[in-house]
């Protein structure tokens, strides 16, 4: 049996040193995923000028990314178990600087959206690629903790595309903002091929993290595809609020703050690249500090499952507020939001730990798509709400409310499904 340099030969975990040093290479390559996620918002008010966009067009060009990044999600979970994180993310990686370059050179919004799609393909394994090794490479504890802080990694990617691209726009201009994101991701991938260990089919997997026993790495042809996953009444439960709440709290943060804020707050671009920056700290926050407490909550019976059954009506509470406020909510109203929906981030690696290892690529890869899926519909699907409440002869306050009215409705329908089906926590 061979395993990893910095492995446990008896467990396959690695050393607190080479994990360390594993965690901040695939980070790197998340916070430029997460700062491609969310710059759209931040170039919102000069993309809608040069390119006369209106918020339907808005909504599918930022929703182009999670369109393409959801495109890819099953194909991927197939590819990382079986040819490992290592070999898979640099591939993608290579894609989305091709994307990048593409966005800095198009001439229409046919361009920009094509160049946007490519970049969310592109950058679709930088969080999964990260778990599957970790669900392989880390005990327990070490899992959740580290699952938290890449969400919170993503937070300081988002938080560097509101108000940093904002003061670099009048140096730069938005296109060569994406030369240098390009550049960002290939120092990135120079790390991941340095330090990242290549995942060897010889070795030992441990399942005591889900436990299971131990098993081959070579899997029978009845497991080889999703239907396992789709077949976890675990998965089916969480679906629905991973779409719709998790979803739909990614495309707020990611996008429509961003507008709300311009549009019905009455503030300036800069002072709402301000407000994005807030928010964005307030959740890199909200991660840190579920990194800290994670361990010590499932040590003491505070599962994924009991913390999201508590957490999410909190959530709809605020979003609730928010939209009866209208014109008066500000970013702290919607920092709150976010905040309070973090909760649901804690279901992607109870997902990942539910299914043994060697089905974890598979499990979190469909459980991100459905995620992504989400944002999609969620980012888009607002901007069409909004045009047609307002063609309907609403204001604009008035349809950017009505529109966030029916994704509540959503999320309270997605909330009573997940009450009605009970699994073990």
């Amino acid at each position: 049996m061979s395993t990893v340099q910095g492995a446990s030969p008896e467990t396959g975990w690695l050393d607190s040193k080479t994990g360390t040093i594993v965690f901040l290479a695939f980070a790197a390559s998340y916070f430029c995923s997460a700062l491609l996620r969310a710059i759209t918002a931040t170039l919102a008010p000069v993309l809608t000028q040069e390119f006369a966009l209106q918020a339907r067009d808005l909504g599918l060009l930022a929703g182009g990314y999670f369109l393409g990044f959801a495109a890819v999600q099953l194909p991927l979970g197939t590819w990382l178990d079986r040819h490992g994180p290592k070999r898979v993310i640099l591939w993608f990686l290579s894609l989305a600087v091709v994307g990048c370059l593409a966005f800095s050179l198009a001439g229409s919004f046919a361009a920009l959206l094509a160049a946007r799609v490519l970049v969310g393909v592109g950058v679709s394994a930088c969080l999964m690629a990260a778990l599957t090794g970790y669900r392989r490479w880390f005990d327990v504890a070490t899992l959740l903790r580290a699952n938290s802080w890449m969400l919170m990694t993503g937070s300081l990617g988002m938080l560097a595309s509101t108000l940093p691209v904002q003061w670099l726009m009048p140096l730069t201009g938005w296109r060569p903002l994406f030369w240098i994101l390009a550049v960002l991701i290939l120092l990135s991938m120079a790390a991941i091929a340095w330090v990242v260990p290549v995942l060897s089919q010889a070795a030992p997997l441990s399942e005591s993290v889900a436990g299971l026993p131990g098993e081959a790495a070579v899997l029978p042809a009845e497991v080889a595809g999703y239907g396992p996953v789709w077949r976890s009444r675990y998965f089916r439960m969480l679906a629905p609020l991973a779409f719709f709440n998790y979803g739909g709290m990614v495309a707020v943060q990611t996008l429509w703050a961003g507008p709300w804020l311009v549009k019905v707050t009455g503030d300036t671009a800069l002072q709402s690249a301000t407000g994005l920056f807030c928010i964005n700290a307030s959740m890199l926050a909200t991660f840190w500090s579920w990194g800290m407490v994670n361990p010590w909550l499932a040590r003491h019976g505070w599962g994924a499952i009991r913390l999201i059954a508590w957490g999410v009506p909190l959530s709809l509470l605020v979003l609730a507020l928010n939209i009866a406020a209208g014109s008066t909510t500000g970013w702290p109203g919607w920092a709150l939001f976010c905040m309070t929906s973090s909760v649901l981030g804690l279901a992607q690696p109870a997902v990942g730990m539910s299914f043994r290892a060697s089905l974890a690529g598979r499990a979190l890869s469909a459980y991100n798509l459905v995620i992504f899926a989400g944002v999609f519909v969620a980012q888009w699907g607002l901007g069409l709400l909004i045009d047609g409440f307002a063609a309907m002869g609403l204001g604009q306050v008035g349809s950017f409310q009505a529109a966030m009215a029916v994704f509540l409705c959503c999320c309270i329908a997605a909330y009573g499904y997940f009450l009605s089906v009970k699994v073990d926590n």
